[in-house]
């Protein structure tokens, strides 16, 4: 079930702060709770992804964008995802949660998560290409940031993102289907 409660947390507590610069970062703070677990009582995977909602859309408020959406009528999908996980989330650990845009090109919106544990080791790293869209399909970039009232510069996408990019171009889609086995 999606941490509606939580989500609503998130933006309760953080109402009052204050609104960030298109490239600044969003730090909050969660607990790996039981609902959260897997069979081996650590963060499970895909939970981990849906609680990266909680500072994205947190995020996404403090910059403008959610604001700009509701002006526009627009909303926000997320297309592609790329996930290194490296430490265990132990149920009842608490997390450092950093989120921020790294960047965007004509159509997509570059964001970067992670979650530190214990002694300050990252647990795991997230990279999205996140997409606002109309009735009509992708709103590009060069009409989201005035939305924001953004007028600077493109925050150039990392070198280690755009070779994600490429990997990405380079995917077939669709993908194959159903192999017999052998």
């Amino acid at each position: 079930m999606y941490p509606v409660i939580r989500l609503a947390k998130e933006f309760f507590k953080y109402r009052k702060a204050p609104d960030l610069p298109i490239d600044g970062v969003h730090i909050s703070h969660h607990m790996c709770l039981p609902w959260d677990i897997d069979l081996w009582r650590e963060l499970n995977n895909g939970r981990t992804l849906t609680l990266y909602d909680l500072g994205r859309l947190v995020l996404a408020r403090r910059v403008g964008l959610l604001g700009a959406l509701k002006r526009k009528g627009w909303s926000m999908t997320m297309a592609g995802a790329v996930v290194r996980y490296r430490q265990r989330v132990r149920i009842f650990e608490v997390v450092e949660m950093r989120s921020r845009a790294i960047g965007w090109d004509g159509r997509f919106l570059y964001l970067e998560q992670s979650m530190w544990g214990k002694n300050g080791v990252c647990a795991n790293h997230c990279v999205y290409r996140a997409a606002v869209v109309d009735e009509n399909g992708i709103v590009g970039t060069d009409r989201v940031m005035p939305a924001l009232g953004y007028d600077g510069p493109d925050l150039p996408i990392p070198d280690w993102v755009q070779k994600w990019i490429a990997a990405e171009d380079a995917r077939p889609w669709p993908p194959m289907q159903g192999q017999k086995s052998v």
